[in-house]
């Protein structure tokens, strides 16, 4: 790919034809000016080391190197380049809910969308720290690695809906796991998982896993969202159409919350519950800003590297070939007629 990093520049370009019209309409005043003292082919002759084509010569190659450094200052920029750097930072791998029970509408707009605005919000306030999500229902699934890259975290984030996890369910311990080996090795930042689900766990032992997870230094932050009346869950888009289970009931989905405090306790972390406001978005960043950072290693990818050096080159041999162009014929070369 290739770019100007500041384009704006180029509108300097606009001055070229402007320049060279007023050259033509300077020699054509020479020219008149030159006939009034008689017939130029007479008056040439008179002056043998005056050079005809020399000034078109010289004018040319000064328009082409204004042109260059035009393009030069617009800063060319092509391929691209990949720097590992080291940040103080700490890493958080995000378990975000997206069974179908995080369809019901007992959060506005519905769970998941609530979800996905906290987390958008939290990005945002993260300074040279390292974020991860993983998307699980009845399976769990990296869906972006660890990574600095703000950008792609929030990318992902818009694109996230159950029909991601073809197996429904809530397996909460397999999300605890898998963000678990998704940290990167040999680094003493604060590690945490925050796992965002309406706590209907019927898969496996969260508690243990997230106990595990404590033990290896891996803080568990548990976000319950939903309300505990219980609601039914929309079938897709449709508000007046709702899931039922094989005897044609409708499925009513509640937070249990209980269940998320426990995984919270055993990974020593926190429990907050999701509602209208934002006050689980704050509560995560405070718990965000308590976590000891350290130096993480990072790989920053730039698309974009900066070209301008052959440019500086061009630009440099024509303003060189200028110099040593005279507007007048030059004795030694007058035996080597480039220009008559």
């Amino acid at each position: 790919m290739f770019r100007f990093a500041q384009p704006e520049y180029l509108f300097l370009l606009l001055i070229v034809p402007v320049l060279w019209l007023l050259f033509i309409y300077a020699r054509i005043r020479t020219k008149k000016n030159l006939k009034k003292f008689g017939r130029i082919s007479v008056l040439f002759s008179l002056m043998p080391d005056v050079s005809k084509y020399k000034p078109s010569v010289k004018f040319t190659i000064q328009s082409l190197a204004f042109i260059v450094l035009i393009f030069l200052i617009a800063r060319p920029q092509f391929g691209s380049k990949l720097e590992k750097v080291k940040k103080q930072g700490v890493e958080i791998m995000i378990a975000l809910d997206v069974s179908n029970s995080m369809l019901a509408k007992d959060i506005t707009p519905n769970r998941l969308e609530k979800a996905k605005m906290m987390l958008s919000k939290l990005v945002d306030e993260l300074d040279n720290d390292k974020v991860g999500l993983i998307v699980f229902a009845g399976d769990a699934y990296t869906q972006l690695p660890i990574t600095s890259d703000y950008v792609s975290a929030k990318m992902f984030l818009n694109t996230i809906d159950p029909k991601m996890v073809p197996t429904q369910g809530t397996a909460i311990g397999r999300a605890i796991s898998t963000a678990m080996n998704s940290f990167s090795p040999n680094t003493e930042a604060d590690k945490a998982i925050i796992v965002i689900t309406d706590g209907e766990n019927h898969e496996d032992d969260a508690v243990g896993i997230a106990r595990e997870a404590a033990k290896k230094g891996i803080k568990v932050d548990v976000i319950g969202i939903g309300s505990q009346q219980g609601v039914p869950i929309p079938k897709g888009n449709n508000d007046n159409d709702f899931i039922k289970d094989n005897e044609g009931n409708v499925v009513i989905t509640k937070l249990n919350e209980a269940m998320g405090q426990e995984i919270a306790k055993a990974g020593e972390g926190i429990y907050v519950r999701a509602d209208n406001t934002s006050s689980a978005t704050r509560a995560l960043s405070e718990e965000v800003k308590k976590m000891k950072k350290a130096d993480i290693e990072s790989k920053v990818y730039s698309e974009y590297d900066e070209q301008f050096q052959g440019l500086a080159w061009i630009a440099l041999i024509l303003l060189l070939v200028d110099v040593f162009i005279l507007d007048r014929k030059n004795s030694w070369l007058k035996k080597v007629n480039f220009f008559s």
